[in-house]
């Protein structure tokens, strides 16, 4: 299937200890350029990361958000009071108070205050594995989204390219119809003033036959037109093939267009001329949509 370069994709993962998230958003980009922000808790499984990245896209710029916060409902550095702790700070102060004969005994503020009468337990954080099984898990998920939405548009882009596709071959159709018609016409109009000018001499059909011929050899355009039908063929192909086509069908335009200048600059008809310029005005709409396929 051809898949857009535009995309986004979200999930959450969560374990026993740790919950990941993370958000995907992709837009056009020559090449695959991946911009990865990873917490320091999963920063050294950042590899491990990249590879599937590259495995779900080929094109374009993949931006990935992840964030790592404690799992719903897991006890986060929980505070505890050390009252033994706070039993000698209380004891000693008082000791000093009535030494120095101070009036007043120490406050509850004070004594909250006394390094190692409240302390906030370390965290316990997740294991690698859980860590890393996570990460993959949310990321995996995470572009699936992202792919599924690439599709999507892709799916609508490829409609559209098609439509535009039998335009420019209908184009391409009136263009070879016409250019028999173009000898015939260019042979007449130059009898024409040949009588005009030669009045009631006599007209040499050999020479007149002669130029009608170099003019139809210079103005062929036999070969642009087996060209532009073979290309038109494989740009069709190439849309039913689907895949990772965008680069080959921008290719392919750039030929298309190649050859539909070729037989504009060549052209001696009106109605030709106004179809290489309709063929041009389709091809640029469809180098837009390309543009946006991976």
């Amino acid at each position: 299937m051809i898949r857009s370069m535009t995309g986004y994709g979200r999930a959450e993962v969560s374990g026993a200890r740790l919950a990941v998230s993370v958000e995907c958003k992709s837009v056009n980009h020559r090449h695959l350029d991946i911009a990865l922000k990873l917490p320091r808790l999963l920063a050294p499984f950042e590899p491990e990361a990249r590879r599937l990245i590259q495995a779900a896209a080929q094109r374009g710029r993949v931006e990935v958000s992840v964030m790592a916060t404690p799992a719903a409902g897991t006890a986060s550095n929980p505070l505890t009071l050390n009252t033994e702790q706070a039993r000698e700070y209380m004891t000693a102060a008082k000791h000093l108070a009535d030494d120095l004969k101070l009036p007043g005994g120490p406050r509850l503020e004070w004594l909250l205050g006394q390094p190692g009468v409240l302390a906030r337990e370390e965290q316990t954080t997740a294991s690698p594995e859980e860590a890393s099984g996570l990460l993959e898990q949310a990321l995996s998920q995470a572009l699936a989204d992202l792919v599924a939405r690439r599709e999507t548009e892709g799916k609508a882009l490829c409609q559209e390219m098609f439509a535009l596709h039998e335009a420019l071959a209908a184009q391409v159709a009136l263009i070879a119809a016409r250019a028999p018609m173009a000898v015939e016409r260019r042979s007449a109009r130059l009898r024409e003033r040949m009588d005009t000018l030669l009045g009631e001499a006599h007209l040499d059909e050999a020479r007149l036959a002669m130029e009608v011929a170099v003019w139809a050899e210079r103005s062929d355009i036999s070969e642009e037109l087996a060209r532009l039908r073979a290309h038109l063929d494989q740009f069709s192909a190439l849309l039913d093939e689907g895949g990772a086509v965008g680069r080959t069908l921008d290719f392919l335009i750039q030929e298309i267009t190649r050859e539909v200048n070729t037989v504009g600059s060549k052209a001696d008809d009106l109605q030709i001329s106004q179809a290489v310029i309709a063929a041009k005005s389709t091809l640029e709409k469809l180098r837009e949509q390309v543009q946006n396929l991976e």
